[in-house]
């Protein structure tokens, strides 16, 4: 075989690769129920006001 059929078989072997990633983290993400989502990004608000030193609330009275 010439370079250029390896690189081809290479290429196409990273989109198949790429695409397997995608659709595992996809899985994950919609494995999540809605209020477990809410949870960890108020976890990762209190987390990052933490960091920043400001205590600002979470915006959890809003009704949304």
């Amino acid at each position: 075989m010439r370079w250029y059929k390896w690189l081809g078989v290479a290429g196409a072997v990273g989109v198949v690769a790429t695409g397997v990633v995608i659709a595992r983290g996809e899985r994950r993400r919609r494995a999540y129920t809605p209020d477990e989502i809410r949870s960890r990004l108020h976890d990762r608000l209190a987390q990052a006001q933490a960091r920043a030193g400001t205590s600002t609330g979470t915006g959890t009275g809003t009704g949304t």
